[in-house]
């Protein structure tokens, strides 16, 4: 059975840097940070007090008030960046082809807000002061669960949990879903909100955020010789994913095609990468893309600014690409999102999808004076516009798993 081929035709976006396509799109080309000092509690006692989080976001403005009420904020995110992306993609839903369209829509942590707000209830009030929506409005599965629901969508309707690497997961695995026939139409993509007390504390504990408390905007430096920890972020983005002639029959808008999909495991250690893994990731990609090592022009990298995680990229970048790895272009728009962990890869799969569409590639910001270990071209704090015939997406998470995509020029 041949594989069939798969565009995206719709995308959504809710970042640190704006809610929606247009805005979101707009300040990454232009280089915005989206960090700022932690407002979703008092960041007092923390060594880490920045966060990249979403702005003006009111979930009464996208969504039924008294459902969202019920939902924690990673699922609200979820679900605006699913619309978006299912209205961006134009099609009908009928009683004809509700069943040949799905949802994956995964996150790394799930509802950690509102299951710290609901203990304290349940420390004060006891058992009966626990709402009945306490778990439907926390389980990560509620996203697909939700979309499904308000679109009438009765395709596949899964979710993936891999840490960081979840979004791309998401994508990558819906992407097969429709290559073998299960589905025509997949959205897909991955949420997150986890800027809580518990999760930061929890991070920060692991020496893993910087804690550039004074000068938050610059704190996310991929590949700066003063990287010292990720900043967390939060939001959301999403894909429709079609098979490539259905869309092209219903006349849609194809933003680019999704080519390769590759995914690997360390079995090395539960935080520490190992430049193996990901080079398998990278390279598994590129098989199943059927493309050459000079073929790929650009890489949205995982590039999370943590000492060891963006050196570790960088070699294992090397060592799959060879000479090439010089020819190409490699950024990380975590420098201006921060590391959204189970979103990231929803959010940076569209930036890839984008860039492609629009043969750009945003720029790394806070790169002043450039680790000369990480000596390969980053696209220092300027977007360049090139030449992207194809793109590469590397996520990587906690406990040894990667992912990367591969998006083609139409």
């Amino acid at each position: 059975m041949s594989k069939r081929r798969i565009a995206v035709t719709g995308v959504g976006l809710v970042t640190p840097v704006g809610i929606g396509v247009t805005e979101s799109w707009k300040n990454i080309i232009q280089g915005v940070s989206g960090i700022s000092k932690i407002t979703k509690f008092d960041p007092s006692n923390f060594s880490s007090q920045i966060a990249g989080e979403v702005k003006n976001f009111d979930p009464v403005n996208y969504l039924n008030p008294k459902e969202a009420r019920r939902m924690d904020t990673f699922i609200q995110y979820g679900l605006v960046a699913g619309t978006e992306a299912i209205k961006d993609a134009g099609f009908e839903v009928n009683d004809s082809n509700a069943h040949r369209i799905g949802v994956s829509i995964g996150s790394g942590i799930g509802g950690l807000g509102t299951i710290e707000a609901t203990n304290d209830t349940f420390d004060v009030g006891g058992p009966r002061k626990v709402s009945p929506f306490f778990i439907p409005g926390t389980i990560i599965n509620m996203i697909s669960g939700n979309l499904s629901i308000m679109f009438g969508l009765k395709g596949p309707n899964t979710c993936i949990v891999t840490a960081c690497t979840t979004g791309t997961h998401c994508i990558g695995d819906a992407a097969r879903m429709i290559a073998y026939g299960d589905a025509d139409i997949m959205v897909a993509g991955g949420s997150e909100a986890a800027i809580t007390e518990l999760s930061v504390a929890g991070f920060a504990s692991a020496k893993a955020l910087s804690s550039r408390n004074d000068d938050p905007k610059t704190a996310s430096r991929p590949w700066d010789i003063d990287r010292e920890g990720f900043v967390i972020g939060e939001g959301s983005g999403v894909m429709v994913l079609e098979e490539y002639e259905h869309a092209k029959k219903r006349g849609a808008k194809i933003y680019c095609e999704l080519i390769g999909y590759g995914m690997s495991a360390d079995a090395f250690h539960i935080t520490a990468p190992s430049i193996d893994g990901p080079k398998r990731s990278m390279l598994n990609a590129l098989n199943d893309a059927e493309l050459n090592v000079d073929e790929i022009q650009y890489i949205n990298a995982h590039g999370t600014s943590t000492p060891l995680g963006d050196l570790n990229e960088t070699n294992a970048i090397k060592e799959t690409f060879g000479e090439s790895a010089y020819k190409l272009v490699v950024n990380s728009t975590k420098s201006m999102t921060g590391h959204l962990l189970g979103g990231a890869g929803g959010i940076e799969s569209v930036f890839t999808a984008l860039a492609v569409k629009d043969q750009i590639s945003p720029p790394t910001i806070n790169i002043f004076n450039q680790d000369p270990e990480c000596d390969l071209d980053f696209v220092a704090n300027e977007a360049r516009n090139m030449t992207i015939n194809a793109a590469l997406k590397n996520n990587f998470g906690f406990g040894g798993t990667n992912g990367s995509l591969i998006f083609k020029k139409v």
